[in-house]
Order: C-alpha cells, then structure tokens, then sequence
C-alpha cells in the first residue's frame, strides 16, 4: 500500500490469489467435452427449417435451418426406459421457470418428494434458464427441452427424461425457438 492506496502490483497479485482459490466463479469451473459444444454443421434431413431433432444415442440435438444446416447442441437424455420418443410440439416456453417432480419421479426418486411443492425458477433449479415444454395432441407430455445446473451432465443418459443443455444454449435455442415448432425424439 502506498500512502493509502493499492499499488497496482498489490492489486494484481491479490486479484490473481483470489481467483485460484475459486471464490471470482463461484467454486470450481466445468469444461464442457469440445464435442458437445454448440456448432453449426452440415446436416441432410426432410424435415422443414425450424424442427428440433433430438437423436438421444448420440446426444445431440440439431435445430434444422436451410440449405441442410442446422446448429448442434450437446444434450443429456433421460435414463434408459425414461426418454419420450416420436414427434411432440412446443405449445409453451418458460423463463426462469419453476420445477415440480412428478408422481411418477418421486415414485422412481423417493428423494425428490422433499420438492413436490415445487422449486421457484433460478439459478437452483433442475430446469435452468429456460424451457420448452412438450405437447402432444394439445396435452402436456410431462417432457421439457430445458436448460441445467448440472453442466457435466451434457453427453450423458442421466435425467428422467427430460433433454438438458447448457444454460447458454438454451438461452440460445429458446430465441431461435417459437411456440408450434416441431420436436422429433430419435
């Protein structure tokens, strides 16, 4: 300190120490696996411009554009027996949105009836920053492309049957997204 004030070399190296023990972010970093980062690829398919197409063996989603491109997402599928599969649409889409397990999750998961009330949206909740919810036939499948707070999940069968991403990415495929685009689950 000189004369009351920081020297810059202070400042530098107390900002360098306070960022290796973890406290700038919070607590330790993930590092998402390169391949499910989010990428525009070349992608051949006959479904129209705008259709979301979840294949859950390779963990990826692809948001179909023109000329047979489409952005790739990284995702997390549900656990083996636990994944919707066919055509859906997305007939709503939350921000921030709230989060209430299921009869059936809390039957499979005894420990999440400690939720069964419901989780407020926020940084703590499974659902991340957005979701698109499911519908079929105008009823609501109980599925959601959402975001997660679990980023190590990505590439992974993990959820109980929902789709995750990063929440950047869902932030991303929540803009692009609009109410009655078509979701098909491979």
């Amino acid at each position: 300190m000189i004369d009351g004030r920081f020297s810059r070399r202070a400042l530098v190296l107390g900002g360098l120490a306070w960022i290796a023990t973890g406290c700038a972010s919070g607590g330790p970093t993930y590092r998402l696996d390169p391949r499910y980062m989010r990428q525009r690829v070349k992608y051949p398919s006959s479904e129209k411009t705008g259709t979301l197409v979840v294949d859950t063996s390779e963990r990826f989603l692809f948001a179909v554009e023109d000329d047979r491109w489409a952005t790739r997402y990284g995702v997390a599928v549900g656990e083996e027996g636990l994944t919707l599969k066919g055509r859906a649409t997305v007939d709503r889409k939350a921000e921030w949105p709230s989060w209430t397990p299921t009869a059936r999750m809390i039957q499979r998961k005894p420990r999440l009836a400690q939720y069964a009330g419901g989780v407020p949206g926020g940084e703590n909740n499974p659902l991340g920053a957005r979701a698109l919810y499911l519908y079929r036939d105008g009823q609501d499948t109980h599925f959601r492309i959402h975001g997660t707070n679990e980023p190590w999940s990505i590439g992974h069968a993990v959820s109980n049957g929902c789709i995750r991403l990063t929440n950047d990415d869902i932030v991303d495929l929540y803009d692009r997204t609009p109410v009655g685009a078509t979701v098909v689950v491979v």
